[in-house]
């Protein structure tokens, strides 16, 4: 938990999981019931971040996995110290697309990157004392996620390099996400989100609902 008055609320998924969607619908309905909020992203929220996600994935070179992680890393303690921990500090709910779930998932995991002791290590020295108070999953089946990526692929909407991973790096990620939850579900609600768009925004508030966060 943060001790301002700001709540962090992360939501976390696979590529295609349909999350940023329903962060924009949450932050709404958020809104709606009185809350100020922000919302925002990584990598890439912040003028700084903008330049690391363009090397990470648009740039013409592909940085070796512990490159990677450490870019990342670097988005993240920027736009803690920019962005996230200022919001907090004001009182606003602060709702990001991708946090430190997402390294644990996507470098660790995905990338078969080694220590994990240390790893976590770097991690909450790029977090700088922030954590969620509230993380959701967005529990895709693998197959149907790459069906939705390819879907916007064809529609004209531009891939990252991330997107375009074999099969077998989402099976890795998602089976990441799926160890994260077992192992903290009090913090991070499984949402189905192989169900319609209003199906799964109910998910999302009730996840809220339970907990007594709003």
């Amino acid at each position: 938990m943060n001790n301002g008055a700001g709540r962090l609320i992360t939501f976390e998924g696979g590529d295609g999981s349909g999350k940023s969607t329903q962060l924009r619908m949450t932050a709404a309905w958020l809104q709606e019931r009185g809350h100020e909020v922000i919302v925002t992203h990584e990598p890439g929220d912040t003028p700084v971040g903008s330049e690391i996600r363009r090397l990470l994935l648009e740039g013409e070179y592909t940085p070796v996995p512990e490159c990677e992680l450490f870019l990342f890393l670097a988005d993240r303690a920027q736009h803690v110290s920019e962005v996230i921990m200022p919001a907090l500090d004001r009182g606003v709910w602060v709702l990001c697309d991708r946090f430190s779930d997402s390294t644990m998932a996507y470098q660790l995991a995905g990338r078969k990157l080694a220590d994990p002791d240390g790893l976590a290590a770097m991690l909450k020295f790029a977090e700088s004392g922030i954590a969620p108070d509230l993380t959701l999953w967005f529990d895709l089946p693998v197959s149907e996620a790459l069906h939705r990526i390819r879907s916007r692929s064809s529609m004209g909407e531009e891939s990252t390099r991330l997107d375009e991973e074999a099969q077998s790096f989402h099976e890795l990620v998602h089976a990441a996400f799926a160890e994260l939850h077992r192992a903290d579900a009090e913090r991070i609600a499984r949402i189905d989100a192989s169900e319609a768009i209003e199906q799964v925004q109910e998910q999302v508030q009730a996840a809220f609902d339970v907990r007594g966060m709003v």
